[in-house]
């Protein structure tokens, strides 16, 4: 059987052990230049983004408001949107940040409470579904403008 050799430079020495765990960043990369309140007020909104999405997430895949664990998860959502829209505000009025990533911040905060607040009455459909893209345009935003402050939401 006949396998090729690779080509290396030798001169490179032996290779050490490799970390499994370091090839993947979870939290973002932030550059070294990045404005230090666009990174904490974006790693604070991250955070309320990561919290909305898994708190809003059991409510959103059945919308039977008579179905006992639709209710449980309705409470659920709304627990985590009221404080996910606080975490985002609070992340908004970080001193210093710049408005075109604290307006969209206090949009995505605000639309956050609109969603909560329809979800609390048990409003379902196109008006549920307007505020959640409104929710999800205004994270877009947010998100942008973090990356071009060289850091990220």
């Amino acid at each position: 059987m006949y396998l090729p050799t690779a080509a290396a430079d030798d001169e490179a020495g032996p290779v050490g052990p490799i970390d499994a765990g370091a090839g993947v960043q979870s939290t973002g990369v932030t550059s070294s230049n990045a404005d230090p309140a666009a990174v904490q007020a974006c790693s604070q909104f991250a955070n309320a983004l990561d919290s909305a999405a898994s708190g809003y997430e059991g409510f959103a895949d059945s919308l039977d408001a008579n179905d006992p664990y639709v209710h449980q998860s309705n409470v659920a959502g709304r627990t985590t949107l009221r404080q996910s829209a606080a975490v985002a505000m609070d992340a908004a009025n970080t001193p210093g940040l710049n408005p075109a990533i604290a307006d969209p911040m206090r949009s995505w905060s605000f639309g956050a409470t609109k969603l909560l607040v329809k979800m609390g009455i048990g409003m379902t459909g196109g008006s549920l579904d307007d505020t959640a893209t409104q929710v999800n345009t205004n994270a877009e935003a947010v998100q942008r403008e973090c990356a071009a402050a060289g850091t990220h939401a």
